[in-house]
């Protein structure tokens, strides 16, 4: 079963199991998804900030940015714990002969680089809610800016936990990782921006 198919309740219990997953990237990725549901619902409100066509336009653009995003999002929830899962198997491996010790060398770097993508690609669908959640802010229903802004610090609060994950998988820094570091740096860096421009950092 789906972890996003799980009542609150008992994805709640599952976060506080001790059990290594889910973590903090599949919490970041329904950090992210509870903010593209929130800005759905602004963006859905028959009620914009003036009541121009204009608006009703960059709400209907944030609606498509909000679904496509967290579509992606709950995805990414489970695609994080089975990403980790990967990697503890990998390191479970035998490794008594060359043989086996090549193998495992080889499958621990195809699951780290499966557990450096997933939070990445979190961290990107983040940003793009951050994005939507602003447009919400500006054009939506003034009684709710407060739900908007909630959004966008939930986003913003999924693209930190992605981009932390993406580090601590990525290992030492080197020219195999710089680009991936660079990307998440990027999103970073623009999803507080958003932020400033709402008032909320």
């Amino acid at each position: 079963m789906s972890l996003v198919d799980l009542s609150a309740r008992e994805l709640l219990d599952r976060f506080a199991s001790s059990d290594p997953t889910p973590g903090g990237g599949s919490a970041a990725a329904l950090s992210g998804a509870c903010g593209a549901a929130l800005v759905a619902m602004v963006a859905s409100m028959a009620k914009t900030r003036t009541g121009l066509p204009e608006e009703r336009e960059r709400l209907e653009t944030a609606l498509r940015w909000a679904r496509e995003a967290g579509s992606r999002l709950r995805t990414l929830v489970d695609e994080d714990t089975e990403a980790y899962d990967s990697v503890v198997a990998a390191y479970r491996l035998p490794k008594a002969t060359d043989g086996e010790k090549a193998a495992r060398k080889g499958a621990i770097a195809d699951a780290l680089g499966r557990a450096t993508d997933v939070p990445l690609r979190t961290a990107e669908a983040c940003l793009v809610v951050l994005k939507a959640a602003q447009e919400a802010a500006a054009h939506g229903n003034p009684n709710a800016v407060s739900d908007s802004r909630t959004a966008a610090m939930m986003a913003w609060a999924g693209l930190v936990g992605a981009a932390e994950n993406v580090r601590i998988n990525a290992g030492a820094p080197g020219e195999a990782n710089a680009g991936l570091l660079e990307q998440v740096a990027r999103a970073t860096t623009e999803g507080r921006s958003i932020l400033e421009s709402l008032g909320l950092l």
